[in-house]
């Protein structure tokens, strides 16, 4: 992404996002426009965005303050998503402005950074519910804000890791089932009773009761796992606006969903197996993009996504004349550089607008690279009772690999992550000699 023309702004009940040049259905706009209008919700809407300020400025791990606060916004025809990770990369977290929330003007299409500077923070703070606030996104047009009244230059490029865990956060999300739903004064007993961002050490259970829901430090019937309750301590600052929180997730360690509804608006919280894991190393695309023509499918599926804020995979197989399952592996190689997201409330991928990098699905992916090399120089054969026998990177070692039940390894990075981490180059050697991979 690049960078910003001018500083954000809130003139006289007035807020200006200064927006970095713009990816559109139409190719780059220098000079963006996504919305003209009124907030409906304008109290929803600042406090929304600060808490993703709040979230990008915080590392939840061994906890320090920093200073990123630029969220990703995309525009959709019938909302704004704007999204952005943690510091520590261990926080996903995306707020939707739905269409409802505006008035009095069009939502267009295209994807971009947002500029929330300390001065802007600092403005969207101090929105009263009542207050009339128009809401100008973009820089054509600006109705008492514009880039001319304001002198500040911030130049600020979207974090390269972030591309990488947008794809990951929408693989591990993907096979989330929704657990249980809180709703009115047990949903936000929920949140007010959250550790501060400063607080460790909570991980547990969450297991819903007759009046609310409770941390337990033991495994419970229709409990979720989470692990790090402090990476959800920014939305506090939503409490008096809560109606309901939804978490998706199972009762085995692993990756989280917390859904907060809003009116007009859906904050979405997605929170890695560990504080100390980021979504940016944890390999959920491997098995997809070790798939043979995944490329080209990807290539194809690209030319027919137009900022869908809910892809209908049915229209793009019949369109693509591909099978469920390899329009299902094309969109994983279209995450990897961040052109397609998931939405666990619609249980749908949507389509952002990203600069596409033909080289980041190796570059971003080495265990890949080495199972390709692994295959090409025939250090994978097969064994008498059913495994496989690959040689290392060196050529020293040998591994065995086991597919059935579920993939095994004998070498030493499954031994430390086992398959909490995608699978290792070995395992992945073997599953394209076979030319297996997982369907969505």
């Amino acid at each position: 992404m690049r960078s910003f023309t001018g500083a954000s702004s809130l003139i006289d009940d007035a807020l200006g996002l200064a927006l970095a040049p713009a990816l559109t259905p139409h190719g780059l706009d220098p000079r963006p426009s996504f919305f003209h209008g009124f907030a409906t919700r304008p109290q929803v809407l600042a406090r929304g965005l600060v808490t993703l300020a709040d979230i990008t400025a915080t590392r939840y791990f061994q906890y320090t303050p920093t200073t990123q606060r630029d969220p990703v916004l995309t525009a959709q025809g019938d909302r704004l998503r704007a999204e952005c990770f943690s510091a520590c990369n261990s926080v996903y977290a995306r707020l939707d402005l739905l269409g409802a929330g505006f008035d009095g003007g069009d939502i267009a299409h295209g994807t971009t950074n947002v500029d929330l500077g300390a001065a802007m923070r600092a403005a969207l703070v101090a929105v009263h519910a009542d207050q009339l606030l128009h809401l100008d996104v973009g820089e054509a047009g600006l109705t008492v804000a514009s880039p001319e009244r304001t002198a500040v230059e911030r130049p600020v490029a979207m974090p390269d890791r972030w591309v990488r865990a947008l794809g990951n956060a929408a693989e591990l999300h993907r096979g989330l089932p929704a657990a249980f739903t809180l709703t009115g004064t047990a949903a936000r007993q929920f949140v007010a009773g959250l550790p501060a961002a400063t607080a460790t050490g909570r991980d547990g259970w969450l297991t819903p009761t007759r009046t609310g829901v409770r941390l337990s430090p033991r495994a419970q019937p229709g409990g979720v796992h989470i692990a790090g309750l402090h990476r959800l301590s920014a939305v506090k600052r939503l409490l008096s606006h809560l109606r309901e929180v939804r978490c998706y997730g199972t009762g085995a360690p692993g990756p989280t969903v917390i859904e907060f509804g809003l009116p007009d608006a859906r904050l979405t919280l997605g929170l890695t197996e560990e504080p100390w894991r980021g979504h940016s190393g944890e390999g959920a695309l491997l098995t997809a993009l070790a798939a043979p023509e995944v490329i080209a499918d990807a290539d194809l599926l690209s030319a027919l996504l137009a900022f869908d804020p809910v892809i209908d995979l049915p229209r793009l197989a019949r369109e693509a004349a591909l099978p469920p399952d390899a329009v299902q592996r094309a969109l994983a190689v279209l995450a990897v550089s961040g052109r397609v997201g998931w939405d666990a409330h619609d249980q749908a991928w949507f389509h952002r607008q990203l600069p596409d990098d033909p080289d980041r699905v190796e570059k971003d992916n080495p265990r890949l690279v080495t199972a390709r090399r692994l295959l090409g120089d025939g250090r994978v054969r097969a064994a008498e009772d059913g495994t496989w026998l690959v040689g290392s990177a060196r050529g020293d070692l040998e591994y065995r690999v086991r597919l059935d039940p579920e993939f095994r390894c004998t070498c030493p990075w499954w031994l430390r992550h086992g398959t909490r981490r995608g699978p290792c180059a070995h395992v992945l050697a073997v599953q394209m000699s076979q030319g297996r991979t997982v369907s969505g």
